[in-house]
């Protein structure tokens, strides 16, 4: 049914997302961590990142910070024994108390699937982490991931199909959100086998180094920070997500729900050993679309 459904939203999402606008990953981004384990194909529209040791992996970030808009790409994930790495999509801003938003990609052995790890991070404060198995085979093709930031809520897809949202309650109910601190817009793969495969059970067999993840086709529709400061009303605020409407379209909302059922393996609002007295977070009893 997900995937049923899926297909007839794709076409009108799969437009929307066309329109973002288009950058360059050799132009419009840099490689603060270890750039030689970076390829740009001739076009600076293709890229790969390797992670060849425990120390030596990869992080690209855009030139440009951001407040509000919507960051997408293709990725095709390492293939093969992945465990123990770590591929990453994300944004965040730098400095205490930072505001991150998390697409990660957690490797596994060969023939188990990835787990998609997503997290928010407000005022420094994560501990929103909900993971999901994906229903497709993310490493045999390049798949579109999408981050949308908006001042009423961020929404994460994968191939047009919204995963979740966190809605902006900071004002009616206290729940801190990402309003002011500008963030750039990353991709990285790095290594953590002390965590990230069966919680840290299956360690990397690093004779399959180097591990490659595969970028193309970057596009960034954001409110651009510069010498004068940032922009948090520009069309790119307006518009994401779901062009303006605040809210996801009933078709949105319904492949969301069947996906989530279908797909979700952790909810920390679901995790009773983590809450005090069984009192969950404020967010978890509210709507979320």
């Amino acid at each position: 049914m997900v995937r049923m459904r899926a297909a007839l939203l794709l076409v009108a999402v799969a437009a929307a997302v066309a329109g973002l606008a288009a950058a360059n990953f050799r132009d419009d981004c840099d490689l603060p961590w270890e750039p030689q384990n970076a390829k740009f194909t001739s076009d600076g529209n293709g890229l790969s990142m390797s992670l060849v040791s425990n120390s030596s992996g990869c992080m690209l970030r855009t030139k440009k910070q951001y407040i509000y808009g919507t960051v997408s790409t293709l990725i095709q994930l390492v293939p093969g024994n992945s465990a123990g790495t770590v591929t990453t999509y994300y944004a965040s801003s730098v400095g205490d108390n930072h505001d991150e938003i998390d697409f990660e990609f957690l490797g596994n052995v060969s023939g188990q699937p990835y787990t998609f790890h997503t997290n928010i991070y407000a005022n420094g404060v994560g501990n929103k982490e909900i993971q999901f198995k994906p229903w497709f085979d993310p490493t045999t093709g390049y798949h579109n991931y999408t981050i949308a930031w908006s001042p009423c809520m961020i929404v994460w897809y994968v191939d047009s199909i919204p995963i979740r949202v966190f809605r902006n309650y900071q004002k009616s109910y206290g729940v801190a959100y990402p309003t002011s601190r500008p963030m750039y817009a990353y991709s990285s793969i790095w290594a953590a086998e002390d965590w990230a495969t069966q919680g840290g059970r299956v360690k990397t067999d690093w004779s399959k180094a180097p591990f490659v993840a595969n970028y193309q086709n970057i596009h960034l529709d954001i409110c651009e920070c510069g010498y004068g400061g940032c922009s948090t009303n520009c069309p790119a605020a307006a518009a994401a997500p779901n062009n303006g409407a605040c809210q996801l379209s009933p078709d949105q909302r319904g492949l969301m729900q069947s996906l989530q059922r279908n797909y979700t393996i952790y909810d920390y609002c679901n995790d009773s050993k983590r809450w005090t007295n069984g009192i969950k977070p404020t967010e978890c009893g509210l709507p979320q679309y």
